[in-house]
């Protein structure tokens, strides 16, 4: 019980949490480390002596003591305790005063990704900072959103940081007009965050509703400081489409739910109409800026589902001329696992299948994944059993692994049936994997 309680608190609260301590001692280089020390007591202590009242103020004082045992030993090894002791006193007394006045409010999340987007850490890296540092994603997903391993992301992460100490970068909340030079590196983390909340690449949760609905709120905060943007209206929009299923991709008893078995009328039809609305309001995509393209043809394709009653009435021969523009834009293997996808609906498995050659996501099992349901569908089990294998040993959700073992399983029973593999395009169901959520 008491894992569990420090595994959510954690997940929820941990870029509030840096925020406080940030607003406290300013002081990047030691605030992480500090939170990890009480996160770790915690696990020591919390079981014997059970979860605390409020298990976030429990973690925000044990970093605070840390922190000022780390300020005081290093102003005693400059010879300047009073002064620095002080300091980070006076800061922690204005930080309380504040938190008590309701400061820290809605706005807090941007304020913080300002400050890690800040444009001397360039794009990619302040994107990862952000998504480690204040949204909490762990860093294999960071590495994973990035296409690298997580020692190589961990390392990147560690530059940054030491970049941002090392050119004292402030971190202090930045200027409205700072807003326009680090926009798309925010909608950029943003889109990340909301990645890695819709699917995220480990941890035992299918998706984390929490992380998208943050990454949405903070699109929004954005927004309504550049109301006109069509970037932020695109990946609003997007997310939006996405977000107005997650009622309905896990069944009662935890497990995925494919998008052609999905529940319909769970989906929350509020999201998808002001999405809609949203699309409706942008111009072509060819008139936006590449970034914002690649959102407004993502949210298209999401609309393709969205907007029909039924799976089998879904316009996959659209979905894939979608995909086809997209790929002229971002050509991600992501996309292009994808667009596979759809091209096995609009054409069949092995048209599917030959869109996947040569197509590898570094870390991810749904190239794997996708191959082995394709393979199923045009009746080569054993290569399928291979596939399904290899994308078991590469996954690490586990949902998702639960959903592979039950499937290669399924291809060892006496009787096993090819699903779909007689069935018309876009007709068969319990197939799709990429993207079927």
């Amino acid at each position: 019980m008491s894992g569990e309680a420090l595994e959510q608190v954690v997940r929820e609260e941990w870029g509030r949490l840096v925020a406080l301590l940030l607003a406290r001692y300013r002081r990047l280089d030691l605030v992480e480390d500090a939170l990890g020390d009480a996160v770790e007591a915690a696990a020591r202590t919390w079981p014997a002596d059970g979860v605390p009242d409020n298990p976030a103020g429990w973690l925000n004082r044990a970093a605070s003591r840390r922190l000022l045992d780390r300020l005081r030993a290093e102003a005693m090894r400059q010879r300047r305790a009073p002064l620095l002791v002080t300091e980070a006193e006076r800061g922690q007394e204005r930080a309380t005063a504040m938190a008590d006045t309701g400061d820290l409010v809605e706005d807090d999340l941007l304020r913080l990704v300002l400050m890690c987007t800040h444009p001397a850490l360039g794009a990619e890296a302040a994107s990862a900072l952000a998504l480690r540092l204040v949204l909490g994603v762990s860093t294999y997903d960071v590495a994973r959103l990035f296409l690298v391993s997580e020692s190589t992301m961990a390392a990147r992460i560690t530059r940054a940081k030491k970049k941002i100490v090392a050119a004292g970068i402030p971190f202090a909340v930045p200027r409205a007009d700072a807003l326009p030079d680090r926009l798309d590196t925010v909608a950029q983390t943003a889109y990340l965050a909301f990645t890695a909340g819709y699917a995220p690449g480990s941890g035992p949760d299918l998706l984390r509703a929490d992380l998208a609905g943050e990454s949405i709120r903070l699109v929004r905060v954005v927004l309504a400081q550049r109301p006109t943007e069509p970037v932020l209206i695109a990946l609003l929009a997007l997310m939006l489409l996405q977000h107005s299923r997650r009622d309905a991709r896990a069944g009662a008893d935890g497990q995925l739910v494919l998008l052609a078995d999905q529940d319909r009328t769970r989906w929350h039809r509020d999201d998808i109409t002001e999405a809609l609305g949203l699309l409706r309001s942008l111009g072509p995509a060819r008139r936006m800026t590449p970034q914002g393209a690649a959102y407004v043809l993502q949210a298209r394709i999401a609309a393709e589902h969205a907007t029909v009653e039924t799976a089998s009435n879904t316009r996959w021969d659209r979905i894939v001329r979608h995909y086809d523009l997209l790929l002229q834009i971002a050509p991600t293997p992501a996309a292009r696992v994808a667009r596979a996808v759809a091209l096995a609906e609009a054409q069949g498995p092995e048209a599917g299948l030959a869109a996947l050659e040569s197509v590898s996501v570094p870390g991810s099992h749904r190239p794997a994944a996708v191959r082995a349901e394709l393979l199923v569908r045009a009746g080569r089990v054993d290569q399928a059993r291979t596939a399904y294998e290899e994308a078991l040993t590469l996954c690490r959700n586990e949902t998702e692994l639960s959903y592979l073992r039950r499937r290669l399983v399924d291809l060892s029973g006496p009787a096993h049936e090819v699903p779909g593999a007689a069935a018309p395009p876009g007709t068969s169901r319990r197939r799709r994997r990429s993207g079927g959520g």
